[in-house]
């Protein structure tokens, strides 16, 4: 039986870690969700537990973090290491270190350990809450990208595991969220490619133990001569143990062995003798093999897109699937909303694949590496407590254990996690035209998580956490950290009436619906959201002189009164913990996924929502900012003088023959040259190498300037006589000058080799661009 063709914004398949949070967040953010599990019940025993620092972050963003937390879930702060005694004596515990050492910035130093059931729970409630339902058990049995219906290219057939119905239905995107064993991945023919090329049977149990283990309330990795033992503790009382039961390493290998409940628990008491191990009741078992492995493509498309296990494998030592997954879902989910919201053009979504694809990469290559240094020698206490509080030396190099042990707490919290350079990460080595972006002494990297700072919200008095104040909406976050408000005033009334103008970020996607007083994080537009933070008291700052399209945001007004023990010292903690000086302040741009995509500098005049304009420009769909091809200057000429001449650079055709010759010529106004049997002289002088005609051409008027109110109107720069040859093309090789409009400050050696130039005029407090420039010769 297939019924009619239903049309959904987004067809999900699977309703594990990935799939769960991209359905989350787009049936929160408006669209239509078909979603579809093979599993006729959520996840009732086993699977991930270990929710990592960053990760929680995140889910309190998603507002999540409460429900999850009132499950009462493990804590773990430590990680032991266990190892034989000589001669078969047992074990001892020869290291001990925090999971989330001093070093790494956030709220939330600890892993939670809490059932993926449990996990699931708290999203399927809030995912019906939002409108969408998970169908199960149903499975995907058929698609194609048929572009049939432009709207809606991709087919869909599902089937009902119980009752053999099949529906057939049309969508915008389509998402495997399906696991190791994707049907979608498989018929798209992409493989997955193995990093490490051992691979692991493992045992894995869940249960209540008596034990008189000492370290069994945390989390720690044991190895004996009988074999190794991770330990996770649980919620509830309960305890996890992994339990290595083969390796491909081994002799006799075979990826199918298996083990029953008993040989595993008879294992694991000889791997932690001396101590003893009973078991109260098991909740759940398996043996299941794995290996680190990573999928060729995410997408073909930009249509079809898959996440998580369907992409990815991890050892469990890891404890990185679910945290991956959230990852991947987050970042699909911003994407698909900027594209679908009319913000971004569709091109961006390659940079989900990009992004994402490279994390793993890394993250399977720091596992082998950091393996490979333990198993030379276990560290010291001293050597941990290192590299656990003690940054780098000025012009200092670390040693090779204390970079490795830091890196692989970032990659294990989560805040290892940063993007390369791309359209929403402008670096220092993004080819940003304004001189504003970038601030030197600022301590936030595009493509890394948003710092966690304290400060106090106006509205209310209370202390929050600035990095939680807008929740995970779909929308980029302007962070300006308006500094002094007595030195910075007038940037601020700039800025304010620059984002008023009718072709800035923010009012080009304005909302159309009405505006309640009462939205608090987006009153102007649903894809921007703006802070302002002011380095004074909380009383102090005059909230009455702050631009009104600022005061509209007024639950997201802020003093920076609130001590920060990481800057003990800081009379304004949130902007020197991030580098802004309170005499100047400067911007931050954070993605939906809050990762910092750009700083740029608070000036007075235009400059700063200039280059906001710019950011945003790169990816838009609306073109922003100004559409002058000079924008604010005037008098644009060629730097042509006698002591330094301009050479004018074209492609030259001859009149005779029509040959047009394939290199560039170039000459200037003031050098004259004899014309072969002639007594004339010409600046410049050609013979046709097809023909073997000499032609001349001399210039006869100009150069004159181009006025910045000519606009799109065209202006002669210059006139040239031409004898037997024409000039079909003009390249602006070369030094030109111009002038501010309002200031006259001059502007020398400006380029416009690549179509484009910006500059600061720091007297008129504005930046200065030309763009848009052509270049025309025709005949007078």
């Amino acid at each position: 039986m297939t019924h009619g063709q239903e049309k959904y914004d987004i067809v999900i398949v699977g309703a594990g870690p990935v799939g769960i949070l991209l359905s989350l967040c787009m049936s929160r953010w408006g669209y239509k969700v078909k979603h579809i599990d093979n599993r006729p019940v959520p996840t009732a025993t086993g699977r991930a537990d270990g929710i990592q620092p960053r990760s929680t972050e995140i889910l309190r963003n998603l507002g999540l973090k409460r429900q999850i937390m009132a499950y009462k879930p493990a804590k773990v702060y430590d990680v032991a290491f266990w190892d034989p005694l000589p001669e078969g004596k047992g074990i001892n515990r020869t290291g001990s270190w925090p999971s989330c050492p001093r070093f790494i910035d956030t709220r939330y130093p600890f892993t939670t350990l809490v059932h993926q059931g449990k996990i699931e729970r708290v999203f399927i409630d809030e995912i019906e809450k939002a409108g969408t339902r998970i169908e199960r058990p149903w499975t995907i049995i058929a698609f194609k990208n048929d572009g049939v219906d432009k709207n809606y290219p991709v087919q869909v057939s599902l089937k009902s595991i119980d009752t053999n119905v099949i529906e057939t239905v049309r969508t915008k995107y389509l998402f495997s969220g399906e696991g190791a064993r994707s049907f979608v991945r498989e018929q798209l023919g992409i493989k997955i490619h193995h990093k490490d090329p051992i691979s692991y049977v493992w045992g894995v149990m869940d249960g209540v133990v008596r034990t008189n283990f000492p370290d069994i309330e945390t989390k720690c990795t044991i190895h004996s001569d009988a074999g190794s033992i991770m330990v996770i503790p649980r919620e509830d009382n309960m305890v996890r143990l992994y339990v290595q039961i083969a390796s491909s390493s081994d002799p006799d290998f075979n990826p199918r062995k298996t083990a029953t409940a008993e040989e595993v628990q008879e294992t694991a008491k000889k791997i932690l003798k001396p101590y003893t191990l009973e078991w109260d009741r098991v909740e759940w078992y398996s043996v299941y093999p794995i290996g680190q492995g990573i999928s060729e493509r995410y997408t073909l498309d930009e249509r079809i897109f898959m996440g998580g296990d369907a992409c990815h494998t991890h050892s469990p030592k890891a404890g990185q699937g679910m945290n991956t997954a959230f990852h991947d879902a987050l970042n699909m989910a911003w994407k698909l909303h900027a594209v679908e919201s009319g913000l971004a053009d569709r091109s961006i979504l390659s940079t989900y694949e990009s992004e994402r694809k490279d994390i793993a990469e890394r993250l399977l290559n720091f596992d082998n590496k950091y393996a490979a240094l333990f198993s030379k020698r276990r560290p010291t206490a001293g050597e941990v407590g290192s590299a656990s509080h003690t940054q780098a030396a000025a012009g200092g190099e670390e040693d090779e254990f204390v970079k490795t042990f830091k890196s692989s707490c970032e990659f294990t919290s989560g805040y290892g996690v940063a993007y390369k350079p791309n359209v929403f990460n402008w670096s220092p080595s993004h080819p940003a035209q304004s001189p504003l972006f970038n601030i030197p002494d600022v301590r936030l990297t595009p493509g890394r998580a948003f710092t966690p700072t304290t400060v106090t919200r106006l509205a209310d008095a209370n202390f929050v956490h600035l990095e939680q104040e807008i929740p995970a909406n779909g929308a980029f976050r302007i962070f300006i950290f308006a500094g002094k408000q007595a030195n910075t005033k007038k940037a601020i009334t700039d800025f304010g009436a620059n984002l008023e103008k009718e072709r800035s970020f923010l009012s080009s996607y304005r909302r159309i619906d009405e505006i309640s007083f009462f939205e608090h994080h987006l009153p102007h537009s649903k894809l921007f959201s703006i802070c302002l933070i002011y380095a004074a008291q909380k009383n102090e700052v005059d909230v009455e002189a702050i631009p009104q399209i600022l005061r509209d945001y007024h639950h997201h007004i802020y003093a920076d009164d609130v001590p920060d023990v990481r800057v003990p010292l800081a009379k304004f903690a949130a902007h020197e913990k991030l580098g802004f000086d309170p005499e100047k302040g400067g911007v931050v741009v954070t993605r939906p996924d809050s990762h910092v995509a750009c700083t740029v500098q608070l000036v007075e005049g235009s400059g700063t929502v200039d280059a906001l304009n710019a950011y945003f420009n790169s990816f838009s769909t609306k073109p922003l900012g100004q559409d002058q091809q000079s924008r604010l200057v005037t008098d644009l000429r060629p730097q042509d003088t006698e002591e330094q001449p301009y050479f004018y650079t074209f492609k030259v055709q001859c009149t005779s023959c029509r040959e047009v010759h394939p290199n560039w010529v170039s000459f200037n106004r003031f050098e004259q040259h004899e014309i072969p049997g002639s007594r004339g002289e010409a600046n410049f002088v050609w013979k046709c190498r097809l023909c073997q005609k000499t032609h001349s051409a001399s210039i006869v008027n100009g150069p004159h300037a181009y006025e910045g109110n000519e606009k799109r109107k065209g202006s002669k720069v210059i006139e040239i006589d031409c004898r037997g040859l024409e000039f079909t093309e003009f390249k602006p090789d070369g030094e030109w000058e111009a002038k501010g409009i309002e200031s006259s400050t001059p502007f020398t050696g400006i380029d416009l080799s690549e179509g484009e130039w910006y500059d600061y005029d720091e007297k008129a407090g504005e930046e200065v661009s030309i763009k848009e420039i052509s270049w025309e010769v025709g005949r007078g």
